[in-house]
């Protein structure tokens, strides 16, 4: 019998993984690709938006796969302790898992190559992400193969007309709203631009700590510390100087031909490395 292919690519709502999707179509238009998000029902507005206009560039619908059990629930199975650095559980239930139980009936099929295309760029190091275990599941890594950047990612967008999602504007990630990775600045703006979903992540940061739970969701203080307005100050002011730090070891001048190309990249600017590629490519 002969071998048949499938090909995959997995969307976040974030910037690298829109553009390798962008990448492929044109790159390999033979190629009859399958779009996924896994939605865990705690994303982003803005990721919804962002994929719908992805939808319209491609010309086929992004398939949602949907956890069979909701974040509640594995709140409860991990005896309400919050997803952490440390213990990613948000990660293998709510993005991985969707997965596998999607591509499980395609592995049966000996018969059947499936690859699976992940957003890591030319100029990133191989981050922790989803590892096949299947001899008959490839993934591949088209922007590390071809030495495409960050650069080159955004000229991607840019040349798409699809830009950057909208929160690049006060954050550097896609993912779940009360993502443990978030810096407190960011923290500080999920409550000025999504104030209903700060309140949620107070109440489940709440909850946690009065079943024992030994994380809050930022590190070293809770929420409701964090959103005093004195505190809220001092973080900005910290933000600003980090900022002001910031641009001059990196030597940033404003290219008058290409004004406000994108916002700067919180993560490069705290020195952030460790993310999921689930959740934030």
């Amino acid at each position: 019998m002969s071998q048949k292919e499938k090909h995959v690519l997995g969307l976040s709502g974030g910037r690298d993984s829109a553009a390798l999707a962008v990448y492929m179509r044109q790159q390999y238009p033979e190629l009859k690709i399958d779009y996924f998000f896994t939605d865990t029902g705690k994303e982003l507005p803005e990721v919804y938006e962002y994929l719908g206009r992805l939808e319209g560039f491609l010309g086929q619908p992004i398939l949602r796969l949907n956890p069979d059990r909701d974040f509640d629930f594995w709140l409860k199975q991990y005896n309400d302790f919050l997803p952490s650095p440390q213990t990613r559980w948000c990660t293998r239930q709510l993005k991985l898992r969707p997965f596998e139980q999607w591509v499980r009936p395609m592995l049966e099929d000996k018969n059947l190559t499936i690859y699976s295309y992940v957003a890591i760029r030319g100029d990133e190091e191989y981050r922790e992400g989803y590892a096949s275990n299947h001899d008959n599941l490839i993934i591949k890594l088209p922007f590390k193969d071809a030495g495409i950047d960050k650069d080159g990612v955004n000229d991607i967008l840019e040349g798409a007309g699809l830009g950057l999602p909208e929160y690049y504007s006060w954050r550097s990630r896609s993912g779940c709203t009360f993502c443990f990775f978030q810096q407190k600045i960011e923290w500080v703006r999920l409550k000025e631009h999504h104030p209903d979903a700060f309140e949620d992540a107070k109440a489940y940061e709440k909850n946690a700590i009065e079943h024992g739970s030994p994380f809050t969701w930022s590190q070293g203080e809770s929420l409701e510390e964090l959103e005093q307005p004195g505190r809220v100050e001092e973080i900005k002011k910290a933000h600003e100087e980090r900022v002001i730090r910031f641009n001059k070891r990196k030597g940033n001048v404003e290219d008058p031909l290409r004004p406000n190309r994108e916002p700067l990249d919180i993560d490069e600017m705290y020195g952030q490395s460790k993310v999921c590629i689930a959740c934030h490519k």
